[in-house]
């Protein structure tokens, strides 16, 4: 199973696969919570309860592929879920249109404009989850760039020795 995470700055979308990774199925919108990170650790909690395999962030580039400060924001908030998620991988996914997509949907399916507010962050987290199920089954590779984790800073990597040893 793999989540889905939209991410806003006022609310995050969160969606899942079913266990074979076919089909993305909206989960819930989980209020930004700021420095608290309250919003993060639901996030976790929804990971560990569907027992998920990896998550699937949206990394919103313009459409001409360039990354902006919503990008730079959501590249960070991926490495807090990762921290936070570890030993569940987290990957990157471009997400162009994903919010357009979301709001076409719920037009199509008759729900009012006004209405799309509470919905449309789970809508667009199954859009970025599903197109990068559809991505992985036609490629046979996964999708998107992982998300890499900090080493601890008085780890090896910072002083050429093993921890512990001097």
């Amino acid at each position: 199973m793999r989540v889905g995470v939209d991410v806003g700055t006022v609310r995050v979308g969160v969606a899942r696969s079913d266990p074979s990774g076919l089909v993305a199925t909206p989960v819930e919108t989980v209020a930004r919570s700021g420095s608290h990170g309250a919003d993060v650790a639901r996030i976790a909690a929804i990971v560990a309860e569907a027992e998920a395999v990896e998550v699937i962030v949206g990394l919103p580039r313009t459409l001409r592929g360039e990354e902006g400060s919503a990008a730079q924001a959501a590249r960070r908030y991926a490495r807090t879920i990762a921290q936070r998620v570890a030993p569940v991988g987290v990957r990157l996914v471009d997400e162009r249109l994903s919010t357009v997509s979301a709001h076409r949907t719920l037009r199509d399916a008759g729900v009012r404009g006004r209405r799309h507010r509470p919905v449309v962050d789970q809508v667009a987290a199954v859009v970025i989850l599903q197109t990068a199920l559809d991505a992985e089954r036609a490629s046979g590779r996964p999708p998107g760039a992982l998300v890499a984790l900090d080493p601890p800073p008085d780890g090896p990597a910072a002083s050429g020795t093993e921890a512990g040893v001097t």
